[in-house]
């Protein structure tokens, strides 16, 4: 795991090429139809493969969501292909009704921003169920005020423009100074406060990068910016999004599992963001994390991408009990900020493969390549 200040760059063998993407979104137009309960009119939690077969498991409002988001971006004749039939704006609708008897923050965001993105028309009560939750007070998980203020600067009809305002600056104010990173609960307190995810940083890029967008803000805009550069200046010589940050000092705690959903749609979407504001530019870093999907070293060059199975399977984790390697560097981590406990990589080396895949990695992946970005995109070449 790199600690470099020099960006990761891609290696001059060919770039990604549109076929590749091209593959990922074939397996997501085969992968969500079979994700879609037809009885509860939702996208199921995940699949997983098991010795019967690949089974179906729970539901997901909230993945349900994000697959709206992602189905915007497509031709509109796909969205009933991937929903049973319906259109994208009947769930979308049956998800603000719920809204009344929803108490999770980033269920109600998500909502919001997958009504505006599909297009339906009468959005008050997500304006107001959001507005209720007062997500500008107490502790809050990060991803969750990044989905609220992505939601709220994307829907130019929102009445609550001071809301979204101070999303941006509890943010801003939440943004390690020496980092650049954000934590993991704005507000959060404990013993594993100073560990971060990837999704706790990229999610706040996404959205600050929106922020600067709607309303000319380079604060922003210049948080956004030096959160990526630093989880790039941070990732693995072969392409890997890392998982596990320390936000205080901006180093990796702990680097599995490694997502496929980080490398194809969540950096992505990040770091076109940031560019599409007009910040710099991250498409080699873009290239190389699609680089690791394609071919990762931890699979002596297999991929998850399961052209058989019509998945993209989740993630590489390591070989270990439990969330063990997870568990010992935030307690070593937690001692001294520069401390970890040694031999990890060959006490309980990576390599196993998780065998799911959830709804929302397809939405996503979606919405970080919608048709303008595939024309001209890095990875797209």
């Amino acid at each position: 795991m790199t600690s470099s200040s020099a960006l990761p760059v891609a290696p001059s063998a060919p770039a990604i090429a549109p076929s590749f993407l091209d593959r990922l979104r074939e397996l997501a137009f085969s992968g969500l139809p079979r994700m879609w309960s037809v009885p509860q009119k939702r996208y199921v939690f995940r699949l997983r493969r098991t010795a019967d077969g690949i089974v179906s498991e729970g539901l997901s409002r909230r993945y349900t969501a994000i697959t709206l988001i992602g189905l915007a971006e497509e031709e509109p004749e796909v969205a009933p292909q991937m929903l049973g039939g319906q259109s994208a704006k009947e769930v979308a609708q049956g998800l603000i009704d719920e809204l009344p008897s929803v108490t999770n923050l980033g269920d109600v965001a998500l909502t919001l921003w997958a009504a505006r993105a599909v297009g339906v028309a009468d959005r008050r009560a997500a304006w107001d169920r959001l507005s209720a939750m007062t997500p500008d007070v107490g502790a809050r998980y990060t991803v969750e005020v990044a989905w609220a203020l992505a939601a709220l600067c994307l829907d130019e009809e929102a009445p609550a423009r001071d809301l979204r305002d101070r999303l941006a600056r509890r943010l801003l104010d939440a943004q390690g100074g020496r980092s650049s990173l954000f934590p993991h609960v704005i507000g959060g307190r404990g013993l594993r406060a100073h560990v971060s995810c990837f999704a706790d940083l990229v999610y706040p890029v996404h959205a600050l990068s929106y922020f600067s967008r709607a309303t000319g803000d380079r604060k922003a805009l210049d948080a956004a910016t030096a959160c990526a550069r630093r989880f790039c200046e941070l990732m693995g010589k072969a392409g890997q999004w890392w998982w596990h940050y320390d936000w205080r000092t901006g180093d990796v705690i702990e680097g599995y599992p490694v997502y496929a959903v980080h490398q194809d749609a969540m950096a992505p979407m990040a770091l076109h963001a940031v560019e599409d504001a007009g910040g710099p530019g991250f498409g080699a870093q873009v290239e190389l994390g699609m680089l690791w999907l394609r071919s990762a070293p931890e699979l002596r060059g297999g991929t998850l991408v399961d052209d058989a199975a019509g998945l993209i399977w989740r993630k590489v984790a390591r070989r270990e009990p439990g969330k063990l390697a997870r568990s010992l560097q935030a307690l070593a981590s937690a001692a001294h900020p520069k401390l970890r406990f040694p031999g990890v990589d060959a006490l309980l080396p990576p390599g196993p493969i998780d065998y799911e895949d959830r709804p929302y990695h397809l939405g996503w992946l979606f919405y970080a390549w919608p048709r303008k970005r595939r024309a001209g995109g890095a990875a797209a070449r």
